[in-house]
């Protein structure tokens, strides 16, 4: 999710130094400083506070100001919260913390998609794992990584399962944070483009026992190479 305009730039500047504790919990911010520190008028504020209060980053009172919250609070499903967290120094264990939800989900979503996605999303899981395939061979991070977000997002939506479904974007986000942060190999692993056409293979052909194994290996695979970059 991008922020556009105004309510973003100041966004961009809060949401990142609530991430990484360099406004701690417990800070008071005034709305009339935020305008003056940043340039923008009174309904820009409200605007970029009402989206930090949507991620429970922070709370409005009356009378009190634009209170930091406790991060065991946040909506740290949110693509932003985790963006915002990915840049800062809680980096590792973010990406650790994701890593363990996507071995939690991802496997039993595959493994229910093989049982109730439709056909155009079985044909457009195939057409993706060509895609992949190819871009990997081009060493096209940029392409490739589109690929892949919308590969697992295919997935996730097939399961019919709308709290995986709902994951998407927090995948989407752990994907882009990895390429962003060089924690990608150069060029992907050949074992891991196989693997995203056995999962494929496997949805379309109705193997939920396949396709569980087989994303389960992707997925452990990427947290193992993770840990082993993160030291």
């Amino acid at each position: 999710m991008e922020i556009q305009g105004l309510p973003g730039r100041l966004l961009a500047e809060l949401g990142p130094a609530i991430a990484s504790g360099e406004l701690p919990e417990g800070t008071v911010l005034r709305a009339e400083e935020l305008e003056e520190r940043f340039g923008v008028s009174r309904t820009v504020v409200r605007e970029a506070v009402r989206i930090l209060e949507g991620m429970r980053l922070v709370a409005s009172r009356r009378r009190v100001g634009i209170t930091v919250q406790p991060r065991s609070g946040w909506d740290v499903f949110d693509p932003l919260v985790i963006r915002w967290r990915l840049a800062g120094a809680d980096r590792s264990a973010q990406l650790r913390s994701l890593g363990s939800l996507r071995l939690a989900v991802e496997p039993a979503a595959a493994a229910l998609a093989a049982r109730h996605a439709t056909d155009d999303e079985r044909r457009r899981l195939g057409a993706l794992a060509v895609e992949l395939t190819m871009t990997a061979r081009a060493a096209d991070l940029a392409a490739f990584l589109r690929h892949d977000i919308e590969f697992h997002s295919t997935v996730l939506q097939a399961s019919r399962n709308e709290m995986f479904a709902h994951l998407g974007d927090t995948v989407g986000a752990v994907l882009t944070g990895r390429t962003e942060y060089h924690l990608m190999p150069h060029q992907p692993e050949p074992y891991a483009i196989r693997l995203h056409r056995e999962v494929a293979e496997a949805v379309c052909a109705g193997d939920a026992e396949r396709a569980e194994r087989a994303m389960r290996t992707i997925v452990e695979g990427a947290l193992t190479e993770l840990n082993q970059q993160l030291g």
